[in-house]
């Protein structure tokens, strides 16, 4: 029942729920859970049988306190819980005997602690924390496994050159195509569309990051994001325009740490000001895509950008994509275009003014409303693209580690600690 939640997150699952005999305890209880940002409503009246018989028609919580005072057969009862339980789930056992063997035999079922009544503010605080860390221990063996998580930033030289319906876009693909956890963080604070793409509700969860970045951990981004299906989770915000945004981008980069353990892929829709603002949030970002358009504007700030990024991502493979492509309609054309970047454009995706409604009408995503347009498969290729350069990235960086491993385990250090000493007796010789 203990085991750890570590990748990926719990679904709708609450993350604490009590069962408690007696008043008293709960009294003590109630001030240490909304301490911890839990709701106290979740504190319940009733012992372990009440406990077996709320779980086996509702989803378990990610940490369970049951009380065993009015257990007869305190094992035999906890093993009627754990067949309701769902993996995962950390559980907390309160009780009033004092017996080893009681306790010993509690642990071996899956127990995570077992507390001695009367209870303490400060004995129920210190095993809430430890059952929280649970959820940020490494399984047995993650530490040896080297995961690879690609980072994607989306960013567009102009407004409406369409970057977070790429965005978006891409967040889906490779959450539903290539069926990898993904997140998507939509840094336009005030005006995004990500949640609105995806017909949901933004919440608070963004909002709520960055006035208080020292909340940010697992349990936080499992609580704060908001699921798309079962591979896609999404934190964005819709916050008031009268309230400027006050950040050193602290929670940014928590969050992106916290995203790299517990998702494969993150797409990050990072708006110009943001990336001039914040520059260090591209340090892990391994693949940037940059959507332009076909003017002489967009093609005066994707040469600016492209040498923004030598300086502050120099590690990052940029991939450029025209977005909303019109044969005939452009201010310049594509060979003029990639003359005044001095490189080519990686991708152009057609306008298709009609796909966009329906996906807008239907409330998904470009690629999921429109399957088979041909902006969609040029989607398609363009992720297939992100996967493997950020790939190739990865795997660079891993070669220049094992170089850098390398060339400290070939020097002869006692060689060298023997030549100083030798040096040292022939100078006091001399």
């Amino acid at each position: 029942m203990s085991a750890s939640l570590k990748s990926g997150m719990a679904g709708n699952r609450d993350a604490f729920a009590a069962y408690i005999c007696d008043e008293t305890a709960l009294d003590v209880l109630r001030p240490v859970v909304i301490e911890l940002g839990w709701q106290p409503e979740k504190c319940n009246k009733g012992g372990l049988r009440n406990a077996i018989q709320s779980l086996s028609v509702s989803a378990s919580p990610n940490i369970l306190m049951v009380d065993l005072s009015e257990s007869g057969d305190p094992l035999n009862d906890i093993n009627a819980l754990a067949e309701v339980c769902e993996p995962g789930t950390v559980v907390i056992a309160i009780g009033q005997v004092n017996d080893v063997r009681l306790y010993r035999d509690l642990q071996a079922s899956g127990i995570h602690d077992y507390l001695l009544k009367p209870l303490s503010a400060n004995m129920l605080r210190d095993s809430l924390n430890q059952a929280q860390a649970v959820f940020s221990a490494p399984r047995p063996g993650e530490e040896d496994m080297t995961k690879m998580h690609t980072s994607t930033a989306v960013i567009g030289t102009r407004g409406g050159v369409g970057s977070s319906t790429l965005a978006t876009s891409l967040s889906w693909l490779f959450a539903v195509d290539k069926k990898m956890p993904t997140a998507l963080l939509d840094l336009d604070v005030h005006f995004g569309t990500g949640a609105l793409a995806l017909d949901l509700e933004p919440g608070r969860g963004l909002t709520d990051a960055i006035d208080n970045p020292s909340r940010i951990d697992g349990l936080f981004i499992e609580r704060a994001m908001i699921r798309a299906n079962d591979n896609l989770a999404i934190l964005s915000a819709e916050a008031p325009i009268n309230s400027p945004l006050m950040t050193d981008g602290a929670a940014f980069m928590q969050l992106q740490e916290e995203f790299r353990h517990a998702f494969e892929m993150t797409v990050v829709d990072m708006p110009r000001n943001m990336m001039i603002n914040f520059p260090h949030l591209l340090h892990d970002v391994n693949v940037v895509v940059l959507a332009t358009e076909m003017s002489l504007a967009s093609a005066r700030d994707t040469i600016r950008i492209l040498s923004w990024l030598k300086t502050n991502a120099p590690h990052a493979t940029a991939i450029i994509v025209a977005n909303k492509v019109q044969p005939g309609a452009a201010e310049i054309s594509k060979a003029d275009f990639e003359a005044s970047i001095e490189r080519k454009i990686d991708f152009s995706v057609p306008f298709d003014q009609k796909a966009a409604a329906n996906a807008a009408k239907l409330g998904k995503t470009f690629v999921d409303a429109n399957g088979s347009s041909k902006a969609t498969a040029t989607i398609k290729q363009i992720a297939s693209r992100v996967l493997s350069a950020g790939a190739e990235e990865q795997g660079e960086e891993q070669k220049s580690v094992g170089a850098k491993k390398s060339l400290l385990g070939s020097l002869d250090l006692k060689g060298l600690l023997a030549k100083k000493k030798d040096t040292r007796v022939a100078e006091a010789a001399g």
